[in-house]
């Protein structure tokens, strides 16, 4: 097995290629004055299986992916899995108004032309992967963020909505504390409310663990609710930290004690590594 990183995912793909005692494959990438991308594969990889690891966030990386498939096919390769440690425009998944595309199906489909499987980490709705048109799969990054936050001394774990309850649930198995969720409802798409509940949370170290923090809003919220509660520390945890606009200074404002993400995307905060999460599907047979 051979396998080749993306410039978004390099890291993930070696961590991945070490876990499986596979070969990276040595590639040149550049950018023409025009800004527009070159790739090519060095090494010969005629008829052998080929893992490309890419976030497909933001949009220039989508069009790697789809030029790493593309030259990986032509060389040759038996097998293509495309790995996407995070999926852009998979919130995207069905038309709310008359006349919008379905995003993450769109996306879907082109991958799926040139790929054989794809394996990637904690979509944000679970019915996106039969957008695909092959075999495609997904992984759970709670079981490595539980691990972090074992260290933590954390005595609650909170999702954000109802909706990631179970995630919360699983992490706090992991961890040997309590769960529960805060009461949120969207008004729309940059306003939510947080509604009190009686979380218990007086002098309790909480971690608040949830798949995407995008601009930091319910994070926001959800920090000043459990600190009016009297919450002794508070810890944000999320698989795909985006942290868009002033995210970061909004949770850290709100009172926020360590903010911790994987690094699907890379950021200062990308402390828990994926490629635990996704090894094991590539070392298996479906």
């Amino acid at each position: 097995m051979f396998v080749v990183g993306g410039t978004a995912s390099k890291k993930v793909a070696e961590d991945i290629a070490k876990d499986l005692k596979a070969s990276l494959i040595k590639t040149i990438s550049k950018r023409f004055p025009d800004d527009e991308l070159y790739i090519r594969i060095l090494d010969n990889i005629s008829n052998k299986d080929v893992v490309i690891v890419q976030t497909t966030y933001p949009d220039p990386n989508i069009i790697e992916l789809f030029l790493l498939q593309n030259a990986v096919k032509e060389a040759g390769a038996r097998k293509i899995t495309v790995v996407i440690p995070y999926i852009g425009y998979g919130r995207q998944d069905k038309k709310f108004e008359t006349g919008e595309p379905i995003s993450a199906k769109a996306i879907a489909e082109l991958i799926s032309l040139q790929a054989d499987k794809v394996i990637t980490v904690d979509p944000h709705k679970q019915h996106i992967l039969d957008f695909f048109t092959i075999p495609a799969f997904s992984c759970s990054a709670v079981p490595e963020l539980a691990k972090y936050l074992c260290k933590k001394e954390v005595d609650l774990v909170l999702a954000p909505d109802k909706g990631a309850l179970e995630r919360a649930k699983q992490a706090s198995k992991i961890i040997d504390c309590d769960f529960d969720y805060m009461e949120k409802t969207r008004i729309d798409g940059t306003t939510i409310e947080i509604k009190p509940k009686n979380l218990e949370a007086q002098n309790k170290n909480v971690a608040i663990i949830d798949d995407i923090i995008s601009t930091g809003g319910t994070m926001e919220k959800s920090i000043q609710e459990l600190k009016k509660q009297g919450a002794k520390n508070i810890f944000v945890a999320c698989t795909h930290g985006l942290f868009a606009g002033e995210a970061i200074k909004k949770i850290i404002s709100a009172g926020c004690n360590e903010i911790i993400s994987t690094d699907t995307i890379k950021s200062d905060f990308s402390k828990v590594k994926i490629a635990p999460c996704i090894s094991p599907l590539l070392d298996c047979k479906y």
